[in-house]
C-alpha cells in the first residue's frame, strides 16, 4: 500500500520536514532524520501485538492522513479497520461499523472502559497534518478532536498511547501484555518526531497575493475583525486563537456543533451519546483544527456531521453557532452585536478562499515530490516510483479541491498535464528526468494561476 511508501527513505523523510514556502514564521528544527524514519516504520507497520490495526490503518497517506466513507468504501474486507466485523471478541461495542461505513465515524470511549454500552462517541478521523503549528496552547497541548491527548495530558505521546489501548486490543478487557503491548518511550519520540513531520512546518502569513476574484474576496471577509471573524480563532488560517488581541496559541471553545439539527449519522437512528468534548467529563468544548488543510480533509468538525467545505463555513452563520458560547462572546464583543452572518455569497467566497489555500499547499508538496523523485542511478529507481506515485495522488487531490469549488479551470487544466506527466515518469527510464522537469512546470504554471509571487 501506498501508506506503507511514505518517507520510505532518509531523502523523503527529510522532505516531510522541509520548511513551507508560504511560510514566515520560525520553528524549532525538525528531528533527526533517522528518528523520522523510525518513527514512520513505526506508524505504518507496528501493530503493537493488538488485533492488527496501525496508526496508518485510521491516518492513511493515501487520504491526507484521515478516513472518510468514500475512502473506507475503496478498502477490501479484511483490512483492519474492519476488525469488528472479523474478529469475534469486538464485534460488540468495539465499533459501529454501519456508522464507520456510512460517515467515516470511529468509537472512542474518552470518559473510560467502564461501561462500554452507554460511555462513548462517535467521532471522525483528525488528520495529522501541520501538527508541529497546531498542537500548543497556553494551557499545554493540544491534540485529538477535543484536545486532551484522547484521553491524558494533550501530548502527541499520550495521543499515540491512548490510539492504542483505544483501538488495537484484541479483546474489550485492554489488558497491557495481554491484548496489546504499550508503546515503548523510544517508540513514543520516534512517532512524535515524524507526525511533527507531516505537512506545513510553519503557519502561513497572511494575506496571501490571491488572483481569483471570488477567493480574493473570500481571504478579504476571512481576515475581516467585524465581518468573517475568521481569524480570531483560526489565525493565518491555522490552529492558533488571536481572539482579544492576544495570541492563545490552539485553543478549545464550545461552537454549538453538538446541537447541529439532522446531523447525518442521528438521522440513522444509531445510539449516539452526546459528546461533551474535553475533559472527563467534559466542558463541551472542543479543539481549533487548521484550515489551510481543511479542503481535503472533510467531511468536518468532531463529528463529520457536515460534507463540504461550503456547509463547513456556512454553520458559523447558523442558529447553533451563534446561540452557542463561542457565538455569544463573538457578539459581546461586536459593536452591532452580532456573532458572524454572512449570505450565501459571501459563504461561497470564504470556501473558495480555503479552497485555494489548500491547493496551493497541495502543490508545493507535490513540487517537492517530483523533486525527490528525479534522483539518478539504478538503486533509486523504485524508491523514485514511490515518490511520483505519491505525486500523482497528491495532484488528484488538488484537481478535486479546485474543480469541486468551480475554481481556477485553467489551473486545473496544467495539474491535468501534471498528473499525466508524472505517470509517464514514474513508467519510464531514460525519460524520467525530463518528464519530472515537465511536471514540475506545469505545477508551477498552475499556482501561478492561483497567486503571484510564489
Amino acid at each position: 500500500m501506498i501508506s506503507k511508501m511514505i518517507c520510505s527513505s532518509a531523502r523523503l523523510c527529510a522532505l516531510a520536514a522541509g520548511l513551507s514556502v508560504l511560510s514566515a514564521c520560525k520553528t524549532p528544527p525538525p528531528a533527526p532524520v533517522d528518528q523520522v524514519a523510525k518513527g514512520r516504520e513505526i506508524f505504518f507497520n507496528e501493530t503493537f501485538g493488538g488485533n492488527g490495526r496501525t496508526c496508518g490503518t485510521c491516518h492513511p497517506a493515501e487520504n491526507n492522513f484521515t478516513l472518510d466513507a468514500a475512502f473506507i468504501a475503496t478498502l477490501p474486507p479484511d483490512n483492519p479497520l474492519f476488525v469488528a466485523e472479523t474478529n469475534a471478541e469486538l464485534r460488540k461495542n468495539f465499533e459501529n461499523p454501519k456508522l464507520m461505513r456510512q460517515f467515516g465515524l470511529i468509537l472512542e470511549n474518552l470518559d473510560g472502559f467502564d461501561d462500554l454500552e452507554n460511555k462513548f462517541v462517535m467521532r471522525g478521523v483528525p488528520h495529522v497534518l501541520a501538527m508541529r503549528t497546531s498542537v500548543n496552547s497556553k494551557q499545554g497541548p493540544r491534540t485529538g478532536w477535543s484536545g486532551d491527548g484522547a484521553p491524558g495530558d494533550g501530548t502527541l505521546r499520550s495521543f499515540a498511547t491512548g490510539a492504542v489501548i483505544q483501538h488495537f486490543t484484541r479483546t474489550l478487557n485492554r489488558v497491557a501484555g495481554v491484548d496489546f503491548r504499550l508503546p515503548t518511550a523510544e517508540e513514543l519520540d520516534a512517532l512524535e518526531a515524524f507526525t511533527l513531520s507531516l505537512g506545513r512546518q510553519q503557519d502561513l502569513a497572511l494575506p496571501l497575493p490571491l488572483k481569483g476574484s471570488v477567493a480574493k474576496r473570500g481571504q478579504e471577509i476571512f481576515l475581516d475583525n467585524r465581518l468573517g471573524k475568521c481569524n480570531l480563532c483560526h489565525a493565518n488560517a491555522g490552529a492558533s486563537a488571536n481572539f482579544g488581541g492576544g495570541n492563545l496559541g490552539n485553543a478549545n471553545f464550545n461552537t454549538g456543533v453538538e446541537s447541529l439539527p439532522d446531523q447525518p449519522a442521528k438521522l440513522t437512528g444509531e445510539k449516539i451519546p452526546l459528546d461533551d468534548g474535553f475533559g472527563r467529563p467534559g466542558n463541551n468544548t472542543f479543539n481549533t483544527p487548521p484550515l489551510v488543510e481543511a479542503a481535503s480533509t472533510g467531511p468536518f468538525f468532531h463529528n463529520n456531521a457536515i460534507e463540504t467545505i461550503e456547509g463547513a463555513v456556512a454553520f458559523y452563520s447558523g442558529d447553533s453557532f451563534n446561540k452557542s458560547p463561542a457565538g455569544q462572546v463573538l457578539a459581546a464583543s461586536d459593536p452591532q452585536k452580532v456573532g458572524i452572518k454572512l449570505d450565501a455569497t459571501q459563504v461561497v467566497a470564504v470556501a473558495a478562499f480555503l479552497r485555494v489555500l489548500n491547493a496551493v499547499e497541495s502543490i508545493r508538496q507535490s513540487i517537492e515530490l517530483l523533486e525527490a523523485g528525479a534522483q539518478e542511478g539504478s538503486a533509486a529507481r523504485e524508491e523514485d516510483k514511490q515518490l511520483l506515485r505519491q505525486a500523482v495522488i497528491k495532484t488528484e487531490d488538488t484537481i478535486r479541491v479546485l474543480e469541486a469549488g468551480g475554481l481556477h479551470p485553467e489551473a486545473v487544466a496544467h495539474l491535468q498535464e501534471a498528473k499525466e506527466l508524472a505517470n509517464k515518469a514514474a513508467r519510464s527510464l531514460f525519460e524520467r528526468p525530463s518528464l519530472i522537469k515537465q511536471a514540475i512546470e506545469r505545477q508551477r504554471n498552475a499556482r501561478a494561476q492561483l497567486v503571484d509571487g510564489f
